[in-house]
């Protein structure tokens, strides 16, 4: 990987991670049209800039991410955040051989778009308008549906998001209580991955991987004040017929030989 291949990853792991269209299927997808996807630094750098772009959601929402009168707010999120350690854990091995696959990516774009087409519908009588509001089976039933994330190219947003609304809440606080959710979530992956790779490091790789988080930061940023305020008006569809089209165009890609699977 050279800096401008990590820049590029970086940009879309910014774009992405808080979009729900997969954030890691877009970085699989890149990796590999860029052959840079079966090396292990790769993978690694892939789920360490994610760091970046969660701190977004700290700078952004700094004033109620460290509102600590309110304690039981983090309570929530650490109940939330245990099936994903739990699971992530038991299946780190099985995990890291999805991310080699493009194919998995393809499918679960395409048929993840479906869902999005009608989540809207299908979840459309909302009753919790804040976070206060949110109890502890609510944080952790959300929690179980993130783990769909583990599958590359489900999103982790949208999965937490859908989980938040199949549970009442309104679709801004499903994409906010996500938003934080992928704070503990992201930082235990990251730590996880990080620790196991470290010993590897050379001074280019150290700096890849902060040029990478810090783009990500950047782009992060501009990524979420544009989702929040792109749902609330119009919804999920136009991200399930993206996610349709562009599963459609790798399946495609893929069977006909240009993309190795």
């Amino acid at each position: 990987m050279n800096f401008f291949q990590a820049i590029i990853i970086a940009i879309i792991e910014g774009l992405t991670e808080f979009l729900p269209i997969s954030s890691t299927g877009h970085m699989i997808i890149a990796s590999t049209f860029m052959g840079i996807h079966e090396d292990e630094f790769t993978k690694l750098f892939e789920v360490s800039i994610q760091l970046g772009a969660i701190l977004a959601v700290v700078v952004l929402y700094w004033k109620k991410f460290f509102n600590f009168t309110k304690l039981d707010f983090y309570f929530k999120l650490i109940v939330a955040v245990i099936p994903a350690l739990i699971l992530g854990f038991l299946l780190s091995d099985y995990i890291d051989a999805l991310l080699e696959s493009p194919l998995t990516v393809s499918i679960t774009l395409f048929l993840g778009g479906f869902v999005l087409l009608f989540i809207d519908k299908l979840f459309k009588e909302a009753t919790i308008e804040d976070d206060q509001n949110i109890s502890y089976k609510n944080a952790f039933t959300i929690g179980l549906w993130q783990c769909l994330a583990m599958i590359p190219g489900m999103s982790r947003s949208a999965s937490s998001i859908i989980g938040g609304m199949q549970q009442k809440l309104t679709r801004k606080l499903a994409a906010e209580f996500s938003f934080f959710l992928a704070v503990p979530t992201m930082m235990a992956a990251t730590g996880y991955k990080l620790l196991k790779g470290y010993k590897t490091f050379t001074s280019e790789h150290i700096q890849l991987l902060l040029v990478g988080n810090i783009v990500a930061f950047i782009v992060a940023i501009l990524a979420i004040k544009f989702f929040i305020g792109f749902l609330q008006k119009h919804g999920f569809r136009l991200f399930g017929w993206y996610r349709i089209i562009v599963g459609a165009i790798l399946l495609i890609l893929i069977f006909s030989g240009v993309i190795q699977h």
